[in-house]
This record gives C-alpha cells, structure tokens and sequence, in this order.
C-alpha cells in the first residue's frame, strides 16, 4: 500500500505528495514517477512538475478523470523499488572561491566562524544530490549541505547576481546559471554554462544527477571561461552506483 496524498488543485491538476519531508528516498519516488512512461503516454496527460516532496500531474479532465488518474498512479507506485534507483552520475564543476568570485565569503566564515579554507574544504567535499530544477533554466535545488555551513540569505537581495555565482542561502547551496535578482550568499562562481541554449542539451544536468564542486585559481578560471565560451570545454562526469 503506497504511503501518497493525493491533493486535488483545482479541475485538471493533481498534486501527488509523497512525504512531509525532504529526502533521497522521497525524490527517488517523485522521479520514478515523473518519467514512468505508463504516466507520461498516457492519454489526457499535459505534463508533470516536481518539487522536494510532491509531484503535480497537469491532466485534461476531458480525457482522463481525477478518480481514474489516482488509480492509475497507485498502480504505478506498486512497482517501485529503491534499488531501480541505483546508478549515479556526478557533475564536477570548477568553482573559484577567490575574493574576486566571492563578496560574501567574509560574512559566511564570520556567521559560521570557519576559516575561508575550512568554508572551502566543506562545501566543496560533498556529493550534492539536485533535487530539481527550477528559479531559473538549470538552477539546481541541491541537498546535503553540510549544517555547519548554514548561513541566512541578505536582507536586501541584490538586483544583478552574474552567471556562474555560487552562493548559500540558508541551508542550501546553489549556482546560478544566468544574471539574475537573488539573495543567497555568494562564495565562489563556476566559468562554465550550466545553461547554453545553443547546446544540444541546454540545461547541463537534471533532476536525480550530482553535482560535486572542485576548486581552481582564478588563472585556471579565465582559461575554462575562454573555452567554455567557445563550447570547447568538455566537463567531467563521473558514473556508478550509489
């Protein structure tokens, strides 16, 4: 018997909640269901939104009842296991944590009174599971941080963060992969795109992949950013079991 809310939102959408929590397991099932082809082909299905702890199906009510949908997603759920959800693929992306790349640095080490080294050695020494997507094409809504790096967002965002910032907000941690308004704060950025419309796969990564942070200089910085912009830089990814 599968432990689901069903919420209904409004006449053509259904929230499917898994847990009140965040967790590993509770994403593995929103993304298990997401891509189920028995749910994705099936007729009256407009498209399926993820978040930490729910899934919300877009359906026409013309081909497809609420009633019929819910059985049909129970049905789907039967069939899942964790260990369907055994493979990994990591993200390595080069972060620059110098002063230049980094403004907020001095405010995390004075919040969490760590070093900037021992700011560095955490954040970059983790495996961070995406969650989802979402904010902006290619943001990834990460998990894992570790406690000791938890640090409130500014208290008045700034209007233009740059392409590549890596910042903290609260008790996650971030990139963002276009200029943009935001109000986490920023201890690094990556030189290279995690959103390019002019690749064949614009967004990077996706929800269910890792991402691990590698440090450089700021000299190695400007000579991916060089390649990258020139779509010649080829990122490491990394494949195997969890």
């Amino acid at each position: 018997m599968n432990n689901i809310s069903f919420l209904p939102a409004g006449d053509a959408a259904l929230t499917v909640e898994f847990s009140r929590e965040i967790s590993e397991e509770t994403n593995s099932k929103i993304r298990f269901l997401c891509s189920a082809p028995e749910l994705t082909r099936l007729k009256g299905i407009i498209t399926c939104v993820p978040t930490f702890r729910s899934l919300t199906v877009y359906y026409d009510p013309m081909q497809i009842s609420g009633k019929r949908l819910i059985k049909k997603i129970n049905k789907i759920m039967d069939g899942y296991s964790p260990s369907q959800d055994s493979e990994k693929r990591v993200f390595h992306i080069p972060v620059c944590y110098d002063e230049e790349f980094a403004p907020d640095m001095s405010d995390v080490c004075s919040h969490t009174g760590l070093d900037r080294q021992a700011v560095i050695s955490l954040h970059s020494g983790t495996e961070y599971l995406i969650y989802m997507l979402g904010f902006l094409p290619g943001f990834p809504y990460l998990g894992g941080m570790d406690k000791r790096l938890e640090t409130p967002r500014l208290k008045t965002p700034r209007t233009v963060i740059p392409a590549g910032a890596v910042g903290i907000g609260g008790a996650q941690t971030g990139i963002y992969p276009l200029a943009s308004p935001g109000g986490w704060r920023l201890i690094g950025r990556t030189p290279i795109k995690p959103y390019d419309p002019k690749r064949k796969d614009a967004i990077l990564y996706r929800a269910g992949d890792y991402i691990k942070f590698e440090p450089i200089g700021s000299k190695e910085f400007y000579e991916i950013s060089s390649l990258a912009e020139c779509g010649n830089y080829k990122i490491t990814v990394t494949e195997g079991k969890k």
